[in-house]
């Protein structure tokens, strides 16, 4: 069964989904029913978890930060109870993303939720949210640009209808900024001016590109926008429609007020008044340096993107399946190649899978793409090309790809030819490391079976697994007529046995 099939087949058989969102600011779950292909929410549950204020000044989120979001997932867990992992998807985005023991606290979100953790980078980030913010609007025609304030980051997409044209995600958010602004709640024209001019700068890279590229409406997702229109209207400066002159308005009340604390009295709730002003100076600064006129409110963001994104994956309409076609045709890979080796990994792992324990879709899906892009690399240098190949696959921004699964994808294409050697799983968590060790002896192989390139389907071998070794038999002459082939057979169980694994190999 395939990896499409497993998914399709458990999504159907529970009808639910759930997607839930790790922010710098706030933990966010949405429970839906998916209908004839249509999301319907049955649940949304939220909390100020404030995981980005729980960093220290060594970027380690402290005990406390990580009891507050482990207490929030446990009542979060108790709604997945009975889900197929194919139906959940569960995302950390900035404060993750710097902390340095992102990987210890996710270890200990897994065991609280029961579910695969994920960090995601910042314009995969951003290619969701606008999945989630398109599928909440109207169907117009014409470019929209929406911004997304987080607590660690702030997202700028520009697209039309479904389709992202420019993701960008900028290290700046209402924590951060609040942080560094408005520590002690008070709201001085001097701090505000300086937050302003700070979101200014940090939009300079994008702003002259964005500009050229424009758009015909503008629309923000987060909570710190909403809380903004939502007083624009109660002060009746608006009906709730953000404009420049209306925001103007705003920032000098906000400095008048002086402090966060009676921001209250303008209806901004208890746990989002001392974050209100910094989200405020983010958007001012967006309005100003990008020349917007006027923003409308929308209620979809990430977790409604993660869920679109799942169901896309059940439809046959992965993102991930387009990022790996378009890779191929960029860098030029030999595509029949890589297929006909594809096909020959697919073979050896169906036989291996049970007894390595590499029997999850996420095995089937690593394998199948590192396969297909084994030789990436080739577009820079033929010499070392399955590092560069790994360079590129590690740190190009990949549509769909969470940053660990881009790792397992490096980490295949960097260890496929040459020295088997421990450098190739450096960094890699302990866990982790044996799944990737055993798909990438069976990378090698394929590899190494279809060295000739002259497209023959894989011959009918048997593969027999134990821990560390492999026993791979060919039908009777096989190798005979083909010397080359037990050549670079008999240099792979060389490599192989200097990381003791031993590969033996039987038939004539």
């Amino acid at each position: 069964m395939t990896a499409a099939s497993t998914a399709e087949n458990a999504a159907a058989s529970s009808e639910v989904l759930a997607a839930i969102d790790m922010g710098s600011n706030s933990f966010h779950m949405v429970v839906a029913r998916l209908v004839h292909g249509e999301i319907r929410t049955l649940e949304k549950m939220g909390e100020k978890v404030q995981l980005g204020a729980g960093l220290d000044q060594y970027n380690r989120l402290t005990e406390d930060a990580q009891e507050r979001a482990l207490a929030c997932l446990g009542r979060f867990a108790q709604r997945l109870k009975g889900m197929p992992p194919e139906a959940v998807q569960i995302v950390g985005t900035n404060a993750l993303r710097v902390a340095r023991n992102a990987h210890q606290f996710m270890a200990r979100a897994e065991e609280a939720l029961g579910y695969p953790v994920e960090i995601i980078a910042g314009r995969e980030e951003a290619r969701l949210i606008y999945l989630g913010v398109s599928h909440t609007l109207s169907d117009d025609i014409g470019r929209r640009l929406v911004i997304d304030i987080g607590g660690g980051s702030t997202e700028f997409i520009i697209g039309q209808r479904f389709e992202p044209q420019e993701l960008e995600s900028l290290h700046m958010g209402c924590v951060s900024f609040r942080n560094r602004y408005f520590p002690d709640g008070k709201i001085t024209k001097r701090q505000m001016d300086k937050a302003v001019t700070h979101a200014e700068q940090e939009l300079l890279n994008i702003r002259q590109h964005y500009r050229s590229v424009g758009w015909q409406s503008a629309v923000g997702s987060s909570g710190s926008i909403k809380a903004i229109a939502s007083v624009l209207a109660t002060l009746k400066i608006t009906d709730g429609t953000i404009t420049l002159a209306a925001m103007q308005e705003l920032r000098k009340r906000l400095v008048d007020m002086g402090k966060t604390e009676k921001l209250g009295d303008l209806g901004v709730r208890s746990d989002r008044q001392s974050i209100f002003p910094a989200g405020f100076a983010i958007l001012m600064g967006a309005f100003q340096s990008l020349g917007i006129k006027d923003m409308a409110f929308a209620d979809g963001a990430l977790r409604e993107g993660l869920l679109y994104d799942i169901v896309g994956r059940i439809q046959h309409e992965d993102v991930r399946e387009r990022t790996i076609s378009a890779l191929q045709e960029r860098y030029h890979v030999d595509q029949e190649h890589g297929a006909a080796v594809e096909e020959t990994a697919v073979a050896a792992w169906r036989q291996v899978a049970d007894a390595w324990a590499l029997n999850t879709p996420a095995d089937e899906e690593v394998l199948r793409w590192a396969c297909r892009l084994h030789e990436i690399g080739l577009t820079i240098s033929h010499s070392q090309y399955h590092k560069h190949g790994a360079y590129l696959l590690r740190y190009s921004d990949l549509p769909g790809f969470t940053q660990q699964f881009q790792r397992d994808l490096a980490t295949l294409v960097r260890g496929h030819r040459r020295k088997f050697a421990s450098a190739i799983f450096e960094g890699l968590d302990p866990e982790d490391i044996a799944r990737l060790r055993y798909l990438c002896v069976l990378v090698r192989l394929a590899v190494l079976i279809q060295h000739p390139r002259n497209m023959e389907p894989p011959p009918a071998f048997t593969l027999t697994a134990h821990k560390d070794k492999l026993v791979l038999e060919f039908p009777s002459g096989w190798l005979d007529d083909r010397p080359l082939t037990l050549a670079d057979l008999e240099n792979e169980r060389d490599y192989l046995a200097k990381q003791d694994f031993v590969l033996e190999l039987n038939g004539g």
